[in-house]
Protein backbone atom coordinates (compact mmCIF):
# COMPACT_ATOMS: atom_id res chain seq x y z
CA UNK A 1 0.00 0.00 0.00
CA UNK A 2 1.10 3.78 -0.72
CA UNK A 3 2.67 4.86 2.37
CA UNK A 4 2.87 8.37 3.11
CA UNK A 5 4.63 9.79 6.22
CA UNK A 6 4.13 13.42 7.86
CA UNK A 7 6.63 14.41 9.87
CA UNK A 8 4.83 16.71 13.02
CA UNK A 9 1.41 16.68 14.66
CA UNK A 10 1.21 20.05 14.83
CA UNK A 11 -2.14 21.71 12.94
CA UNK A 12 -0.56 21.79 9.72
CA UNK A 13 0.39 18.08 9.96
CA UNK A 14 -3.15 16.64 11.41
CA UNK A 15 -4.83 18.88 8.84
CA UNK A 16 -2.54 17.04 5.95
CA UNK A 17 -3.44 14.08 7.66
CA UNK A 18 -7.20 14.12 7.60
CA UNK A 19 -7.05 15.66 4.17
CA UNK A 20 -5.00 12.31 2.80
CA UNK A 21 -7.94 10.44 4.26
CA UNK A 22 -10.40 11.85 2.29
CA UNK A 23 -9.45 10.13 -1.44
CA UNK A 24 -10.96 7.77 -2.53
CA UNK A 25 -7.39 5.07 -2.82
CA UNK A 26 -6.67 3.82 0.40
CA UNK A 27 -3.05 4.90 1.53
CA UNK A 28 -1.43 3.95 4.21
CA UNK A 29 -0.55 7.26 6.85
CA UNK A 30 1.78 8.02 9.34
CA UNK A 31 2.09 10.85 11.76
CA UNK A 32 5.20 11.57 13.51
CA UNK A 33 5.26 13.52 16.26
CA UNK A 34 9.16 14.64 18.20
CA UNK A 35 7.01 15.65 21.37
CA UNK A 36 4.85 13.91 23.93
CA UNK A 37 1.67 14.94 22.10
CA UNK A 38 0.49 16.19 18.92
CA UNK A 39 -1.15 19.59 18.15
CA UNK A 40 1.95 22.27 17.89
CA UNK A 41 1.03 25.52 19.68
CA UNK A 42 -2.23 24.26 20.61
CA UNK A 43 -2.34 23.05 24.08
CA UNK A 44 -4.04 22.50 27.32
CA UNK A 45 -2.93 22.74 31.12
CA UNK A 46 -5.10 21.86 34.27
CA UNK A 47 -4.73 25.10 36.34
CA UNK A 48 -7.30 25.57 39.64
CA UNK A 49 -8.66 22.24 38.51
CA UNK A 50 -9.80 23.23 35.15
CA UNK A 51 -8.26 22.31 31.46
CA UNK A 52 -7.44 25.70 30.16
CA UNK A 53 -6.00 26.65 27.03
CA UNK A 54 -2.15 27.87 27.59
CA UNK A 55 -1.22 28.38 23.54
CA UNK A 56 -3.39 30.08 20.88
CA UNK A 57 -6.87 30.24 22.54
CA UNK A 58 -8.75 31.55 19.60
CA UNK A 59 -9.05 31.39 15.64
CA UNK A 60 -9.78 33.85 13.02
CA UNK A 61 -13.80 33.41 11.98
CA UNK A 62 -12.87 35.90 8.63
CA UNK A 63 -10.59 32.75 7.52
CA UNK A 64 -12.92 29.28 6.55
CA UNK A 65 -10.27 26.69 6.96
CA UNK A 66 -10.55 26.45 10.65
CA UNK A 67 -14.30 25.94 10.50
CA UNK A 68 -14.62 24.14 7.84
CA UNK A 69 -12.06 21.30 9.11
CA UNK A 70 -13.91 21.13 12.54
CA UNK A 71 -16.84 21.05 11.18
CA UNK A 72 -15.43 17.74 8.31
CA UNK A 73 -14.82 16.19 12.01
CA UNK A 74 -18.34 16.68 13.22
CA UNK A 75 -17.60 19.10 15.95
CA UNK A 76 -19.68 22.08 14.05
CA UNK A 77 -21.42 22.19 17.57
CA UNK A 78 -18.68 23.22 19.43
CA UNK A 79 -17.94 26.62 17.85
CA UNK A 80 -19.03 29.54 19.84
CA UNK A 81 -18.07 32.67 19.25
CA UNK A 82 -16.34 35.04 22.50
CA UNK A 83 -18.57 36.55 24.70
CA UNK A 84 -17.22 39.53 24.26
CA UNK A 85 -15.20 41.86 21.61
CA UNK A 86 -14.28 44.42 23.92
CA UNK A 87 -10.69 44.92 23.52
CA UNK A 88 -8.69 47.90 24.76
CA UNK A 89 -4.88 49.15 24.48
CA UNK A 90 -3.22 50.90 27.00
CA UNK A 91 -2.19 54.19 25.74
CA UNK A 92 0.25 56.58 27.61
CA UNK A 93 -0.68 54.33 30.58
CA UNK A 94 -4.37 54.46 30.48
CA UNK A 95 -6.72 51.72 28.77
CA UNK A 96 -8.65 52.68 25.52
CA UNK A 97 -11.38 51.22 23.25
CA UNK A 98 -9.76 49.38 20.51
CA UNK A 99 -10.33 51.48 17.23
CA UNK A 100 -13.19 49.55 15.81
CA UNK A 101 -13.00 47.34 12.13
CA UNK A 102 -9.20 48.45 12.03
CA UNK A 103 -6.98 46.21 10.30
CA UNK A 104 -3.59 45.59 12.00
CA UNK A 105 -4.01 48.45 13.96
CA UNK A 106 -4.62 50.85 11.11
CA UNK A 107 -7.98 52.32 12.14
CA UNK A 108 -11.35 53.64 9.65
CA UNK A 109 -10.39 57.37 10.53
CA UNK A 110 -8.76 59.66 12.61
CA UNK A 111 -11.78 59.80 15.19
CA UNK A 112 -11.82 56.27 15.75
CA UNK A 113 -7.89 56.63 17.03
CA UNK A 114 -8.99 59.76 19.53
CA UNK A 115 -7.65 59.19 23.08
CA UNK A 116 -4.78 57.06 21.72
CA UNK A 117 -3.05 59.79 19.18
CA UNK A 118 -2.60 63.16 20.49
CA UNK A 119 -3.97 65.77 18.50
CA UNK A 120 -1.20 66.29 16.32
CA UNK A 121 -0.68 63.06 15.71
CA UNK A 122 -4.20 62.62 14.86
CA UNK A 123 -4.28 65.90 12.40
CA UNK A 124 -1.30 63.81 10.87
CA UNK A 125 -3.29 60.78 10.19
CA UNK A 126 -6.30 63.11 8.96
CA UNK A 127 -3.72 64.36 6.25
CA UNK A 128 -2.17 61.09 4.81
CA UNK A 129 1.23 61.18 2.53
CA UNK A 130 0.35 60.40 -1.01
CA UNK A 131 3.37 58.21 -1.67
CA UNK A 132 4.48 56.37 -5.33
CA UNK A 133 3.67 52.91 -6.19
CA UNK A 134 5.79 50.66 -4.33
CA UNK A 135 8.23 48.35 -6.69
CA UNK A 136 9.40 45.90 -4.12
CA UNK A 137 8.29 44.50 -0.65
CA UNK A 138 8.39 46.71 2.29
CA UNK A 139 8.07 46.64 6.05
CA UNK A 140 4.61 47.50 7.76
CA UNK A 141 5.88 50.06 9.63
CA UNK A 142 7.78 51.55 7.04
CA UNK A 143 4.85 51.85 4.94
CA UNK A 144 2.61 52.89 7.40
CA UNK A 145 4.59 55.54 8.86
CA UNK A 146 5.42 57.02 5.73
CA UNK A 147 1.80 57.61 4.73
CA UNK A 148 -0.47 58.46 7.92
CA UNK A 149 2.68 58.97 10.53
CA UNK A 150 4.70 57.45 13.10
CA UNK A 151 2.36 57.52 15.88
CA UNK A 152 0.37 55.21 14.11
CA UNK A 153 2.78 52.36 13.79
CA UNK A 154 4.39 53.08 17.35
CA UNK A 155 0.71 53.32 19.16
CA UNK A 156 -1.83 51.06 17.32
CA UNK A 157 -0.15 48.92 14.41
CA UNK A 158 2.67 47.62 16.58
CA UNK A 159 0.81 45.99 19.12
CA UNK A 160 -1.60 44.35 17.09
CA UNK A 161 1.60 42.95 14.79
CA UNK A 162 3.24 42.35 18.15
CA UNK A 163 0.14 40.19 18.81
CA UNK A 164 0.08 38.23 16.11
CA UNK A 165 3.73 37.43 15.34
CA UNK A 166 5.64 38.46 18.09
CA UNK A 167 7.83 40.80 16.20
CA UNK A 168 8.19 44.30 15.25
CA UNK A 169 6.29 46.38 12.66
CA UNK A 170 9.59 48.06 10.89
CA UNK A 171 10.73 44.28 10.13
CA UNK A 172 8.18 42.64 9.14
CA UNK A 173 6.97 42.12 5.43
CA UNK A 174 3.77 44.40 3.87
CA UNK A 175 3.80 41.56 1.31
CA UNK A 176 3.38 39.20 3.40
CA UNK A 177 1.44 40.34 6.52
CA UNK A 178 -1.04 42.52 4.29
CA UNK A 179 -1.10 41.40 1.28
CA UNK A 180 -4.20 43.59 0.06
CA UNK A 181 -2.26 46.57 1.46
CA UNK A 182 0.74 45.60 -0.37
CA UNK A 183 -1.24 45.12 -3.62
CA UNK A 184 -3.18 48.67 -3.21
CA UNK A 185 0.34 50.07 -2.60
CA UNK A 186 2.04 48.78 -6.05
CA UNK A 187 -1.02 50.68 -7.31
CA UNK A 188 -0.76 53.92 -5.43
CA UNK A 189 -3.79 53.48 -4.04
CA UNK A 190 -4.69 55.35 -0.69
CA UNK A 191 -4.30 53.06 2.08
CA UNK A 192 -6.80 54.70 4.79
CA UNK A 193 -10.27 53.77 2.84
CA UNK A 194 -9.37 49.91 2.27
CA UNK A 195 -8.70 49.41 6.08
CA UNK A 196 -12.46 48.39 6.60
CA UNK A 197 -12.87 45.99 3.87
CA UNK A 198 -9.63 44.30 3.63
CA UNK A 199 -9.55 41.74 6.43
CA UNK A 200 -12.72 40.16 4.22
CA UNK A 201 -10.83 40.69 0.80
CA UNK A 202 -7.19 39.14 2.01
CA UNK A 203 -9.54 36.05 2.89
CA UNK A 204 -11.44 35.71 0.22
CA UNK A 205 -8.24 36.32 -1.96
CA UNK A 206 -6.13 33.44 -0.07
CA UNK A 207 -8.75 31.26 0.22
CA UNK A 208 -11.50 31.69 -3.14
CA UNK A 209 -14.16 31.92 -0.05
CA UNK A 210 -15.88 34.94 0.90
CA UNK A 211 -15.57 35.63 4.92
CA UNK A 212 -18.07 34.69 7.72
CA UNK A 213 -20.24 37.36 8.92
CA UNK A 214 -20.23 38.21 12.87
CA UNK A 215 -17.51 38.32 15.24
CA UNK A 216 -13.44 38.31 13.74
CA UNK A 217 -12.47 35.41 16.14
CA UNK A 218 -14.28 32.18 16.75
CA UNK A 219 -13.50 29.47 20.24
CA UNK A 220 -14.16 26.18 20.89
CA UNK A 221 -16.45 25.48 23.60
CA UNK A 222 -13.84 23.02 25.77
CA UNK A 223 -10.73 25.13 24.15
CA UNK A 224 -9.36 25.66 20.66
CA UNK A 225 -6.74 23.17 22.96
CA UNK A 226 -8.65 20.09 22.27
CA UNK A 227 -8.85 20.55 18.59
CA UNK A 228 -6.23 18.29 18.36
CA UNK A 229 -7.27 15.63 20.18
CA UNK A 230 -10.53 15.92 18.69
CA UNK A 231 -8.68 15.71 15.15
CA UNK A 232 -6.33 12.56 16.13
CA UNK A 233 -9.16 11.08 17.81
CA UNK A 234 -10.91 10.80 13.65
CA UNK A 235 -7.82 10.19 12.11
CA UNK A 236 -6.71 6.91 14.21
CA UNK A 237 -10.77 6.01 13.47
CA UNK A 238 -9.63 6.18 10.31
CA UNK A 239 -6.48 3.67 10.19
CA UNK A 240 -4.05 6.79 10.62
CA UNK A 241 -1.09 5.89 12.99
CA UNK A 242 0.06 8.55 14.95
CA UNK A 243 3.23 8.25 17.03
CA UNK A 244 4.52 10.79 19.61
CA UNK A 245 8.04 11.40 20.82
CA UNK A 246 9.09 9.83 17.48
CA UNK A 247 12.10 12.10 16.47
CA UNK A 248 12.46 12.31 13.13
CA UNK A 249 16.49 12.57 12.67
CA UNK A 250 17.13 12.03 8.95
CA UNK A 251 15.11 12.45 5.60
CA UNK A 252 17.27 10.84 2.38
CA UNK A 253 16.01 9.93 -1.26
CA UNK A 254 15.68 6.30 -1.40
CA UNK A 255 16.14 4.19 -4.75
CA UNK A 256 12.91 3.70 -6.73
CA UNK A 257 11.61 7.52 -6.23
CA UNK A 258 10.76 6.42 -2.21
CA UNK A 259 12.27 8.57 0.47
CA UNK A 260 13.96 6.96 3.66
CA UNK A 261 13.61 8.87 7.56
CA UNK A 262 15.39 8.13 10.16
CA UNK A 263 13.68 8.59 13.56
CA UNK A 264 14.94 7.92 17.36
CA UNK A 265 17.91 8.56 19.62
CA UNK A 266 21.29 8.41 17.26
CA UNK A 267 22.35 5.38 19.72
CA UNK A 268 19.29 3.44 18.33
CA UNK A 269 17.89 4.67 15.29
CA UNK A 270 14.83 3.19 13.75
CA UNK A 271 14.51 3.79 10.05
CA UNK A 272 11.32 3.39 7.32
CA UNK A 273 10.62 4.04 4.05
CA UNK A 274 7.78 6.33 2.67
CA UNK A 275 6.44 6.75 -0.59
CA UNK A 276 5.70 10.38 0.11
CA UNK A 277 6.47 12.95 2.80
CA UNK A 278 4.72 16.24 4.07
CA UNK A 279 7.35 18.07 6.67
CA UNK A 280 5.08 19.55 8.99
CA UNK A 281 7.85 21.01 10.52
CA UNK A 282 9.39 24.56 12.18
CA UNK A 283 11.51 25.95 9.63
CA UNK A 284 14.90 25.02 11.37
CA UNK A 285 13.96 21.34 11.61
CA UNK A 286 12.96 21.38 7.90
CA UNK A 287 16.52 22.71 7.12
CA UNK A 288 18.27 20.10 8.79
CA UNK A 289 16.09 17.73 7.08
CA UNK A 290 16.76 18.96 3.67
CA UNK A 291 20.08 20.26 3.60
CA UNK A 292 21.78 17.83 2.20
CA UNK A 293 19.52 17.39 -0.81
CA UNK A 294 17.72 20.47 -1.41
CA UNK A 295 20.77 23.22 -0.23
CA UNK A 296 18.91 26.14 -1.96
CA UNK A 297 15.93 25.55 0.21
CA UNK A 298 17.62 24.67 3.63
CA UNK A 299 19.93 27.87 3.05
CA UNK A 300 16.56 29.78 3.25
CA UNK A 301 14.88 28.49 5.38
CA UNK A 302 17.97 29.10 7.81
CA UNK A 303 17.08 32.81 7.18
CA UNK A 304 13.09 32.73 8.54
CA UNK A 305 13.79 33.79 12.30
CA UNK A 306 11.73 33.14 14.74
CA UNK A 307 10.51 34.86 18.21
CA UNK A 308 9.55 33.13 21.60
CA UNK A 309 6.87 33.81 23.66
CA UNK A 310 5.48 33.05 27.16
CA UNK A 311 1.56 32.97 28.51
CA UNK A 312 0.93 33.10 32.09
CA UNK A 313 -2.03 32.08 32.88
CA UNK A 314 -3.33 32.99 36.31
CA UNK A 315 -6.54 31.79 38.28
CA UNK A 316 -8.04 34.17 40.72
CA UNK A 317 -10.81 33.52 43.48
CA UNK A 318 -13.59 34.97 42.03
CA UNK A 319 -15.28 36.31 44.77
CA UNK A 320 -11.63 38.33 45.53
CA UNK A 321 -11.13 39.19 41.47
CA UNK A 322 -14.81 39.22 39.85
CA UNK A 323 -13.86 38.78 35.91
CA UNK A 324 -12.60 42.31 34.35
CA UNK A 325 -14.80 44.08 31.68
CA UNK A 326 -14.25 43.13 28.09
CA UNK A 327 -11.84 40.56 26.63
CA UNK A 328 -7.92 42.48 27.39
CA UNK A 329 -5.96 44.70 26.11
CA UNK A 330 -2.37 44.75 24.02
CA UNK A 331 0.15 46.37 25.05
CA UNK A 332 2.66 49.12 22.75
CA UNK A 333 5.91 48.30 23.49
CA UNK A 334 6.51 52.53 23.65
CA UNK A 335 4.62 51.69 26.92
CA UNK A 336 7.66 50.23 28.31
CA UNK A 337 6.19 47.16 29.95
CA UNK A 338 7.34 43.49 29.88
CA UNK A 339 3.86 42.07 28.65
CA UNK A 340 2.64 42.91 25.52
CA UNK A 341 -0.82 41.52 25.66
CA UNK A 342 -3.52 40.17 28.52
CA UNK A 343 -6.77 38.55 27.95
CA UNK A 344 -9.62 38.22 30.18
CA UNK A 345 -10.28 34.39 29.55
CA UNK A 346 -13.50 34.35 31.70
CA UNK A 347 -14.48 37.28 30.30
CA UNK A 348 -14.45 36.35 26.88
CA UNK A 349 -15.18 32.50 26.87
CA UNK A 350 -18.93 31.98 28.23
CA UNK A 351 -17.71 28.19 28.35
CA UNK A 352 -14.95 28.96 30.58
CA UNK A 353 -17.21 30.89 32.53
CA UNK A 354 -19.77 28.34 32.96
CA UNK A 355 -17.41 25.52 33.57
CA UNK A 356 -15.18 27.22 36.37
CA UNK A 357 -17.58 30.04 38.34
CA UNK A 358 -15.70 30.31 41.31
CA UNK A 359 -12.25 30.95 39.02
CA UNK A 360 -11.48 33.86 37.42
CA UNK A 361 -8.90 33.21 34.39
CA UNK A 362 -6.24 36.21 33.22
CA UNK A 363 -3.71 35.54 31.39
CA UNK A 364 -0.49 37.42 29.78
CA UNK A 365 2.07 37.30 26.67
CA UNK A 366 5.52 37.95 27.03
CA UNK A 367 8.53 37.82 24.60
CA UNK A 368 8.89 39.82 21.57
CA UNK A 369 11.38 38.86 18.59
CA UNK A 370 15.11 39.60 19.85
CA UNK A 371 13.90 40.47 22.99
CA UNK A 372 14.39 37.21 24.66
CA UNK A 373 15.90 38.15 27.52
CA UNK A 374 12.27 38.95 28.98
CA UNK A 375 12.25 35.70 29.08
CA UNK A 376 15.10 34.42 30.73
CA UNK A 377 14.02 34.33 34.12
CA UNK A 378 12.55 31.00 36.22
CA UNK A 379 8.74 30.98 36.31
CA UNK A 380 8.07 32.03 39.22
CA UNK A 381 9.81 35.54 39.02
CA UNK A 382 8.09 35.73 34.76
CA UNK A 383 5.03 35.15 36.76
CA UNK A 384 5.25 37.72 39.13
CA UNK A 385 6.21 40.64 36.50
CA UNK A 386 3.04 39.53 34.45
CA UNK A 387 0.96 40.13 38.04
CA UNK A 388 2.31 43.71 38.46
CA UNK A 389 2.37 45.12 35.02
CA UNK A 390 -1.53 43.23 34.96
CA UNK A 391 -2.47 45.20 38.23
CA UNK A 392 -0.48 48.42 37.40
CA UNK A 393 -2.27 48.52 34.11
CA UNK A 394 -6.02 47.53 35.78
CA UNK A 395 -5.44 50.30 38.54
CA UNK A 396 -5.53 47.40 41.64
CA UNK A 397 -3.24 45.17 43.26
CA UNK A 398 -4.19 42.32 42.14
CA UNK A 399 -4.81 39.10 44.31
CA UNK A 400 -2.55 36.29 45.06
CA UNK A 401 -3.54 33.69 42.70
CA UNK A 402 -4.60 30.33 43.79
CA UNK A 403 -3.19 28.80 40.72
CA UNK A 404 -0.54 30.16 37.89
CA UNK A 405 0.96 28.30 34.82
CA UNK A 406 3.87 29.84 32.80
CA UNK A 407 3.83 27.98 29.30
CA UNK A 408 7.28 28.95 26.89
CA UNK A 409 7.28 28.41 22.95
CA UNK A 410 10.77 28.59 22.41
CA UNK A 411 11.53 29.83 18.71
CA UNK A 412 7.40 29.38 18.86
CA UNK A 413 6.45 32.27 15.87
CA UNK A 414 8.49 32.55 12.95
CA UNK A 415 9.38 36.29 11.26
CA UNK A 416 8.11 37.43 8.33
CA UNK A 417 11.27 40.13 6.91
CA UNK A 418 10.38 41.83 4.15
CA UNK A 419 11.25 39.73 0.95
CA UNK A 420 9.61 36.99 2.57
CA UNK A 421 7.05 36.17 0.15
CA UNK A 422 9.94 35.57 -2.60
CA UNK A 423 12.07 33.40 -0.25
CA UNK A 424 9.09 30.58 0.47
CA UNK A 425 8.81 30.77 -3.67
CA UNK A 426 12.16 29.50 -3.76
CA UNK A 427 12.08 27.24 -1.02
CA UNK A 428 9.21 25.87 -3.03
CA UNK A 429 10.78 25.68 -6.16
CA UNK A 430 13.19 23.25 -4.99
CA UNK A 431 11.03 21.34 -2.75
CA UNK A 432 9.10 20.69 -6.25
CA UNK A 433 11.97 19.10 -8.28
CA UNK A 434 11.37 16.18 -5.72
CA UNK A 435 8.93 13.59 -6.42
CA UNK A 436 6.57 13.00 -3.15
CA UNK A 437 7.87 15.90 -1.18
CA UNK A 438 5.81 19.06 0.22
CA UNK A 439 6.23 21.22 3.31
CA UNK A 440 3.51 23.05 5.21
CA UNK A 441 3.66 24.79 8.56
CA UNK A 442 3.60 28.92 10.00
CA UNK A 443 6.90 29.48 8.18
CA UNK A 444 5.03 29.58 4.95
CA UNK A 445 1.62 31.76 4.34
CA UNK A 446 0.46 32.42 7.68
CA UNK A 447 0.88 31.78 11.51
CA UNK A 448 -3.03 31.80 12.45
CA UNK A 449 -4.88 28.67 12.75
CA UNK A 450 -6.77 28.67 9.62
CA UNK A 451 -3.36 29.51 7.61
CA UNK A 452 -1.71 26.78 9.39
CA UNK A 453 -4.33 24.05 8.51
CA UNK A 454 -4.57 25.54 5.02
CA UNK A 455 -0.96 25.15 4.64
CA UNK A 456 -1.07 21.56 5.78
CA UNK A 457 -4.35 20.68 3.64
CA UNK A 458 -2.31 22.00 -0.13
CA UNK A 459 0.24 19.94 0.71
CA UNK A 460 -1.52 16.71 1.09
CA UNK A 461 -3.99 17.85 -2.10
CA UNK A 462 -0.69 18.57 -4.22
CA UNK A 463 1.02 15.62 -3.02
CA UNK A 464 -2.63 13.24 -3.92
CA UNK A 465 -2.40 14.69 -6.90
CA UNK A 466 1.34 14.26 -8.13
CA UNK A 467 1.35 10.77 -6.57
CA UNK A 468 -2.34 9.58 -9.05
CA UNK A 469 -4.41 9.30 -5.63
CA UNK A 470 -6.99 11.50 -6.32
CA UNK A 471 -9.71 10.77 -9.80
Amino acid sequence: MYRIVIVGGGMAGLAAAWELCQGPRPVEIVVLEGSDRVGGKLRQEQIAGHLVDVGAESMLAVRPEARDLIAHIGAAALLEAPATNAASILARGVLRPMPPGSLMGIPRSAADAAGILTAPELARLERPEPVPALEHDVSVGDYVAAVLGDAVVERLVEPLLGGVYAGHARRISLAAALPTLYAAARDARPLLPLAPASVAASSEARTGQPAAPGSPFIGLRGGVGSLPGLLASGLVRRGVRIETAATVRGLAPAPGGAWELTIGATTAPRVIRADAVVLATPAAATRKLVQAFAPAAATTLAAVESASVAVVTFAFAASELPPPTGSGFLVPPIEGRSIKASTNSSSKWGWLARQAPEVTYVRASLGRHLEEATLQRPDAQLAEIARRDLGDILGRRLPVPVDWHVQRWGGGLPQYAVGHVERIELVRNEIATFHGLEVAGAAYDGVGIPAVIGSGRRAARALAEAAGLRD
